[in-house]
């Protein structure tokens, strides 16, 4: 990783990182409902890999588009927690 890029080519680069972890958490999800029947354990693996995927694609867009993605505020389904704050 020696290469010096420009900030088109950076683009470039994280747009196609979101595209790959959006069908990635599409191919993980789908994996997910045909395994909840038969291998329950499996599913919650597959379900928890789909969500990585689903916040590795979130955090890819809110660099390229900033303010793109809205956080629910805590105690409506939003983040709750230790070390988890709301920044205004």
């Amino acid at each position: 990783m020696s290469d010096v890029v420009d900030a088109d080519e950076l683009l470039r680069r994280i747009r196609r990182g979101r595209d790959v972890a959006a069908e990635e958490e599409r191919v993980w999800r789908e994996r997910a409902q045909s395994l909840t029947a038969t291998d329950p354990d499996r599913a919650r693996e597959a379900a928890e890999r789909a969500r990585t995927y689903e916040v590795v694609g979130a955090v890819l867009t809110e660099i390229i588009t900033p303010g793109a993605i809205t956080v629910p505020e805590p105690g409506a389904g939003g983040p709750v927690g230790p070390g988890v704050r709301r920044v205004t």
